[in-house]
């Protein structure tokens, strides 16, 4: 392959359409903008204004408060990790927070991982994650299994 024979896909690069460019254009003379007004014509920012008065996005009150430093957790249901073990993904006997993103469960740690008890869990599982449910915990050792919660600081 040469330099000159390099070509894009075809359909990737999709030219512009060419505005009040004549009748046959099927965009021409008002160039689908319509007849007078303020938004046929150009250097129009109508979005937010709304001519002096206040405009809604300021009237109304703001709520709540974002914390900047906020842990945020990926969050794994029991109901899946049972389906990776069925599939032989994961190993039931060690699930750590390693594994589960090895297996393709999690795909990435943020800021440690929390377990849910959403599904079943039925096999025999032992699991170590930043965070879990109280009802995941119980879950787990009710199938036989154990839940430990380490804080990764």
């Amino acid at each position: 392959m040469k330099l000159h024979e390099l070509r894009d896909n075809p359909g990737a690069a999709k030219k512009a359409k060419r505005v009040g460019r004549g009748p046959g254009s099927g965009k021409g003379k008002t160039a689908g903008r319509g007849i007078k007004g303020q938004k046929s014509r150009s250097g129009v920012a109508i979005k937010g204004y709304e001519g002096g008065q206040m405009p809604l996005y300021q009237r109304l009150p703001k709520r709540g408060f974002n914390k900047p430093n906020r842990k945020q957790y990926a969050v794994v249901n029991l109901g899946l990790i049972q389906k990776f073990i069925d599939a032989k993904k994961l190993d039931a006997g060690n699930i750590t927070e390693d594994t589960l993103i090895e297996s393709g469960l999690v795909r990435r740690k943020l800021d440690g991982i929390r377990v849910l008890a959403k599904g079943e869990l039925t096999a025999k599982a032992t699991i170590a994650v930043t965070g879990a449910s109280k009802s995941a915990v119980a879950a787990v050792e009710k199938a036989g299994g154990q839940l430990t919660v380490t804080t990764a600081e």
